[in-house]
Order: structure tokens, then C-alpha cells, then sequence
């Protein structure tokens, strides 16, 4: 039979449906009712006079001939996305990619490394949001984001980005900070909270520290105004790798004595996935997982008013969960 242009309609349907193994998938890809599409795959199916699905009380599932339509419309749909986007590059370099993930991993990690990206594609505009609230990933909404913990997102493909860690910081100009040669030494300052699962309390467990009394002076909502409380020399605070590089390269903060310990929470690069990302969108998830060869790593320890100890504690020593309330 020859391909009529009123099949596409179907065809496009029952591509979807295929590769989704499910009607309402398909229906929330297309923007159709589940209906909708159950009405293409039967009018192509009667066209054809096969039958493309078994339908039975769990769901749908394709029949032999349906395997066989299937992988040709994929293949002949692929073809054709990939020639509509050599023709369309241009504009594509040209679209917003809106982006969602945690205020202090933004100002800390994101941002530095963004004049690679711009330099790489000029054209590309990028929209952060930085709300505490996980985001929806609606039509007109991001197009990926970026969280913090240990999935998995219903709804979400998510790639493992990088892992964390945790240490104790503070301003060298902290008083009593001279004093301080070890774990238990950091237990005596005052100390700054913030609203992470994996805290003080924690870390002192990682660090052997048992019984020691310690106060928890000042809290906050989020890391970032931890970090900002101990430069200004108000405490101590529990730094995260990721996020404290620049605190450190201008020496606002030290890194205290004592272990290393390893979040359990990681970051991951999130997106829909049941819909194609923009080829824009797409440049800049690869931008991203590129940048996990370009890691930090922890500061050495002060050599100034503490004497350091250098234990570092193994993933499978720590007990503790997640820093910065971990997307759930």
C-alpha cells in the first residue's frame, strides 16, 4: 500500500505509543487524550487489517507485526529529527535553556564554569531558577535540572553528575580558633547549622568524637548562608566540597582538623523523560556531564592556629545521610 499523508497523523501516534509501551504516555507526549490515540493506532491497524498491539487489563503490548512497524517508523522518525535539526541548528543555538537546581551549588560551582558554555555556544541563553521548591517539569517549564540526593524521580531520567563531601570550616580570624588541634577541639566552638540531613551531629560520629557536648549556635535554610555566617567569623560550619571552592581560593575560610566524610547524596542532571530534549537543551546536559572531569577537590587543612589531622573517612564508615535537604 502507499503511505497516505492522512496516516501520519497515526503513524506518529502509534510511534509513540510503541516506545512508551503505553497509551497515556503517548497521549501526554502528544498532547492527545489517551482516547485520541488509542482511535490512530485502531484506524492504522484497520488500514493494515493486523493487529499492532495485544491489548490485555496491565497495558498494551506490540505483536510481531507491530515490533516490525515500530522499528522502521523509529528508524524513519530518527532520520528525519536528524535532518530537521542540521536545518534548524541555527535557530536551536538560538533557544533558551531554562534551568532549575539549588541556590548554593549555582553561586559556588555553576556559575564560575559558566564562561566555558557561553564560550562554547554564544548563542544559547541560559535561564537559572534557584527555588528551594522542587519544580515541576511541566510544558513551558525547565527544559533540566540539577538535584541534590539519591533518587530516584518519578518521571526523570537523571544522570549522576558528582558526588560530595563534607569538612568543618571557619574564618581564620574565629576566636579560640588557635586552640583547635583535632575533632574534639572543633566540638568546643561555637557552631553554625543549617537545614541539611547529614549534620554536626553526624560528622562528629565520623570523626570518633563521643559524648562531646556541642552547641549549634546559629542555623539557617540553606548552606550558603552557613558559609556566609563562619566568614564572618561567627562559628564554625559543615562545608560541602562543591560549594566552598571559592571561599577558599580567597581566603575567607579554613578548613578545620578532622575527617573528610562522604555524603550520601549526590548531584544528578535531571530531565523529563518522556519527551525529547532540545538540541540546545541537549548541548548543555553534555556541558555539564563534562564537567565532572573538572571536579574540585577538598583545600589542604590550615597550617596556621590548628594542627591538622589528617583522617579521611571511607563511604562505608559513614551513617549519616544527605547535606542540603536532598530532592526527594
Amino acid at each position: 500500500m502507499h503511505l497516505r499523508t492522512d496516516l501520519l497523523p497515526a503513524l506518529a501516534a502509534f510511534e509513540s505509543a510503541a516506545r512508551h509501551q503505553n497509551f497515556a504516555r503517548a497521549a501526554e507526549e502528544l498532547h492527545l487524550t489517551a482516547s485520541a490515540v488509542s482511535h490512530h493506532v485502531r484506524k492504522l491497524e484497520d488500514r493494515l487489517g493486523v493487529a499492532l498491539f495485544q491489548r490485555h487489563a496491565r497495558g498494551v503490548a506490540l505483536t510481531a507485526e507491530g515490533r516490525q512497524l515500530a522499528d522502521a517508523a523509529s528508524s524513519a522518525l530518527s532520520d528525519m529529527d536528524h535532518v530537521l535539526g542540521g536545518l534548524k541548528h541555527s535557530r536551536d543555538e538560538d533557544a533558551v535553556v531554562r534551568v532549575t537546581t539549588v541556590h548554593s551549588l549555582t553561586y559556588a560551582w555553576l556559575l564560575p564554569r559558566m564562561p566555558d558554555f557561553t564560550t562554547r555556544h554564544p548563542r544559547v541563553r541560559i535561564h537559572v531558577d534557584t527555588e528551594m521548591a522542587l519544580t515541576r517539569f511541566d510544558e513551558g517549564g525547565p527544559d533540566l535540572g540539577i538535584r541534590y540526593g539519591q533518587g530516584p524521580w518519578p518521571g526523570l531520567s537523571a544522570q549522576p553528575l558528582m558526588d560530595d563531601a563534607l569538612f568543618p570550616v571557619a574564618s581564620a580570624r574565629l576566636a579560640g580558633i588557635e586552640h583547635v588541634h583535632d575533632a574534639e577541639g572543633v566540638a568546643k566552638l561555637p557552631l553554625i547549622a543549617d537545614l541539611s540531613r547529614q549534620g554536626w551531629q553526624d560528622w562528629f560520629r565520623s570523626a570518633g568524637v563521643r559524648g562531646a557536648r556541642f552547641e549549634e549556635r546559629y542555623s539557617f535554610s540553606d548552606t550558603t548562608g552557613a558559609l556566609m555566617a563562619a566568614v564572618q567569623g561567627l562559628g564554625a560550619a559543615l562545608a560541602r566540597e562543591k560549594i566552598a571552592t571559592p571561599y577558599f581560593a580567597d581566603g575567607r575560610l579554613i578548613r578545620l582538623p578532622g575527617p573528610i566524610v562522604p555524603t550520601r547524596a549526590s548531584y544528578f542532571v535531571v530531565y523529563p523523560a518522556h519527551r525529547r530534549l532540545r538540541p540546545a537543551a541537549r548541548l548543555f546536559v553534555d556541558w555539564l556531564l563534562a564537567q565532572r572531569d573538572t571536579a574540585s577537590v577538598p583545600p589542604p587543612l590550615a597550617t596556621q592556629g590548628v594542627a591538622p589531622s589528617r583522617r579521611k573517612v571511607s563511604q562505608q564508615h559513614v551513617s549519616s545521610q544527605g547535606d542540603d535537604k536532598p530532592s526527594q
